[in-house]
């Protein structure tokens, strides 16, 4: 028996994972603020702000994102506990950091 993931993973990700991808992937003053931060940061902060951008990225290229937004701001929003999240990594075989 094998078993396939609920929500099967892209191998290429809506919005690449570097900077380029990053501010194409945003607009406007998001896409601004994104490299303000950047080149603001200093060498070992930039992994962080790219990190926290490719998010916030990923969420605006999401075709769910609106439905997702909604969600989160009206109460409805499935959630899980960090132990349950961690405990499906180490299941999964991923790291935990």
């Amino acid at each position: 028996m094998t078993a396939q993931p609920i929500h099967p993973h892209d191998p290429d990700p809506r919005v690449p994972r570097n900077a380029n991808g990053i501010a194409e992937a945003l607009a406007g003053t998001r896409r601004v603020e994104f490299l303000r931060q950047l080149l603001a940061a200093a060498p070992e902060e930039a992994e962080g702000v790219l990190r926290h951008w490719w998010c916030e990225a990923m969420l605006d290229a999401d075709p769910a994102g609106d439905r997702l937004a909604a969600a989160a701001l009206d109460g409805t929003l499935r959630t899980t506990t960090v132990e349950d999240l961690i405990a499906r990594r180490r299941q999964a075989g991923n790291p935990v950091e």
